[in-house]
């Protein structure tokens, strides 16, 4: 870990160790590791936390996103359109169901899905559209719902670096599933890989908890193909720890994205923006800038955490490359790629340490 780290585990680890230590040993006496309690509190801990009924824990978060689909009736053959800057895990969601990813550009203000650009895409073949709320912010899924109305085309959110965030007062999920990821960085992060899907509709959680389990809700019964992706009980003792605190670390994630604005305010640098009627947790606070590989290589000698999230759009991907979009495709995600920066940001760093990242990239840049 450098001086600064992009994330901080450490320092989100001592704050729960003790809760967690208690969690696990009871756990661990009653050898309840898979399902029971501590699962079924947290699904309804997180399910109250979003403003949903209903939540399902799964194994990983790319699980989750797929099983979203395959819930939602995408089956092989089906396009499903998503933005061609995210990570591959989308992508690789809609290819593990056996459908085709139609990728679209950017908004290149937000780095949010082009709305108009993905409604422009849909064909009599789309079953999903899927909105990634990038770096902490959700994408303007009402104006997706809207265009999409009648048509039988589903919207499933990919909310894994959203945790907590709104949209007009709605978290993601409310306009009807939602796929999220509790990988350890996030804001809301387990000690290992696990996953959500949330929903306000009771069919689609139900077909969701299903399939994850075999595909069925009892032993030995097993009425659809299925698959085993089930959020663990240890993973369920961390998260639940966790979430008591995530108002006040998204909280302490805003502060210190409104502390980065002030200060790169005179430098040559892109900063970030909030759309308007978002809450931002600043899941990641992503800059554009002149010659981003020297900056990064500065930063990175300096001890300092920063990052790229994300280095290559996804059809210049040699696992997307067959999908047969050439260069130029996407130009505001080709452009963006070559040019951000992901700087430390989480809800320990401090004003002093934001003002050493502040001061290496000035450095950096000059």
């Amino acid at each position: 870990m450098g001086r600064i780290p992009l994330v901080d585990l450490q320092a989100a680890h001592a704050e729960v160790a003790e809760e967690v230590e208690l969690g696990f040993k009871r756990i661990i006496s009653a050898t309840a590791f898979i399902g029971g309690e501590e699962v079924a509190a947290f699904e309804r801990e997180f399910a109250a936390f979003v403003g949903v009924p209903h939540c399902v824990g799964v194994a990983n978060g790319t699980d989750a996103l797929e099983l979203a689909l395959r819930a939602a009736g995408v089956v092989a053959g089906d396009e499903v359109v998503l933005p061609a800057n995210t990570f591959i895990a989308t992508a690789e969601a809609v290819a593990r169901v056996g459908a085709r990813p139609v990728l679209v550009d950017m908004d290149p203000a937000s780095y949010l899905v082009d709305v108009d650009a993905a409604l422009a895409a849909v064909t009599p073949a789309t079953r999903a559209v899927v909105p990634v709320h990038l770096y902490g912010q959700l994408a303007e899924v009402e104006r997706l719902t809207d265009g999409l109305a009648g048509t039988g085309v589903t919207v499933v959110e990919d909310a894994a670096q959203c945790q907590g965030a709104t949209r007009h007062g709605r978290g993601a999920g409310s306009w009807g599933i939602a796929a999220t990821s509790f990988y350890p960085g996030k804001n809301l992060g387990a000690y290992g890989d696990a996953g959500a899907v949330v929903s306000t509709d009771a069919a689609l959680a139900t077909t969701v908890r299903t399939l994850a389990n075999h595909g069925g809700l009892a032993k030995y019964v097993h009425d659809l193909v299925g698959c085993n992706s089930r959020l663990d009980a240890l993973q369920a003792v961390v998260l639940r720890a966790k979430l008591v605190r995530l108002a006040a670390g998204n909280a302490a994630r805003r502060a210190a994205a409104a502390r980065y604005d002030e200060q790169l305010a005179d430098l040559d640098v892109v900063r970030p923006v909030t759309l308007p009627g978002n809450e931002h947790v600043w899941h990641l606070y992503v800059v554009q800038v002149p010659d981003r590989d020297r900056a990064l290589a500065r930063l990175n000698e300096a001890g300092i955490g920063a990052g790229i999230h994300y280095p290559t759009p996804l059809h210049q991907t040699p696992a997307f490359a067959h999908l047969g979009y050439r260069a130029g495709a996407f130009p505001h995600a080709e452009a963006a790629a070559g040019r951000i920066l992901s700087l430390p940001l989480h809800p320990h760093i401090t004003a002093a340490q934001q003002k050493e990242v502040v001061a290496e990239l000035t450095a950096a840049l000059h």
